[in-house]
């Protein structure tokens, strides 16, 4: 299965049939939402990393879903949030402002019975864009009494304006298909932009970092995970068939390192094979992984820096 490309498909003027219809729809939401789990969902892929973390995703992520019916071009965007006192966080922050401004339809995605003022925040965002919102009550699935639902919800709709208002859970797979005929009937008339098999436009060599990335942001500690960033280095594939990857994972501070070492190299053994075991199944071949791990001071607060790891608009 090819989960990368290069260009899309010429497909011409041709549609599939005449009701094929085809879009971008971004899922928005403050950190921790489940945004990208609702992404693996929809596209049925394992595209985006999942972490219990807020802020796992650092980055513009498009995982593509072709059906009979259209194909959906989901953007699974980084958390928009409040307080962005680092570089890093100014950058995710424009990067989820900048992927809602200009698609067919947004996903608004909330927690189920909560809506903080960063989730209001958003919504005045999504206000100030002509597309047209969905609103996603994500995590039914934790919420035991469902009668608390019925308020919270009402109270949502008196202050908020939305076309339609889904319940699901992402991590259950509930709620999706409706969800998708809901997206799909807001989305225009016109053929596919990428072939059936594509799930995604990002390459190797991105989702090989965003794995080893997952890695650190399972088994570090408390704030370390977003002190740290991966850099592929080589990325080849070997005459034996095996995909050969060395990877640094960059952190600000040699305290930092150590951590992420472990004692006698325990701590990196253990995510050099959790991201390995990842990419085998991703990239369906074996791969060598080499990691190295360096000292960058400050390169959160480092505009240049950001730019070079892919930090980018």
């Amino acid at each position: 299965m090819n989960h990368e490309l290069d260009h899309p498909k010429d497909t011409g003027p041709e549609l599939p049939h005449e009701d094929f219809r085809c879009g971008t729809v971004a899922l928005a939401g403050r950190p921790n939402v489940g945004k990208s789990t609702l992404l693996n969902a929809l596209i049925g892929f394992r595209l985006s990393i999942v972490s219990p973390r807020p802020q796992t995703t650092r980055h513009r992520i498009l995982g593509i879903a072709t059906s009979e019916a259209g194909q959906i071009l989901y953007v699974d965007t980084p958390g928009l949030h409040r307080g962005a006192k680092r570089a890093m966080n100014r950058s995710l922050n424009r990067a989820a402002r900048s992927a809602i401004s200009d698609v067919d339809l947004v996903v608004q995605v909330i927690e189920a019975g909560r809506f903080t003022d960063e989730d209001e925040a958003l919504y005045a965002a999504l206000v100030e864009q002509s597309s047209p919102r969905i609103l996603v009550i994500n995590k039914v699935d934790l919420n035991k009494d469902k009668t608390v639902m019925l308020p919270f919800v009402t109270e949502l709709v008196t202050k908020h304006s939305y076309d339609e208002i889904h319940y699901v859970s992402a991590l259950k797979k509930q709620g999706l298909s409706e969800l998708e005929q809901a997206i799909l009937k807001r989305l225009p008339v016109q053929p596919p932009q990428y072939a059936d098999d594509e799930v995604t436009d990002r390459s190797e060599r991105f989702l090989a970092a965003e794995m080893v990335r997952e890695q650190l942001m399972l088994r570090l500690d408390q704030e370390l995970p977003y002190a740290t960033t991966v850099e592929i280095e080589q990325f080849s594939d070997r005459p034996d068939g095996i995909a050969e990857i060395h990877a640094i994972i960059w952190v600000e501070r040699d305290g930092q390192k150590a951590i992420v070492i472990g004692n006698g190299g325990a701590q990196l053994k253990a995510i050099g094979s959790g991201a390995r075991r990842n990419m085998e199944r991703m990239f369906e071949r074996k791969v060598f992984l080499k990691l190295w791990v360096k000292v960058r001071e400050g390169w959160v607060d480092d505009e240049n820096m950001l730019k070079k790891f892919g930090y980018t608009d």
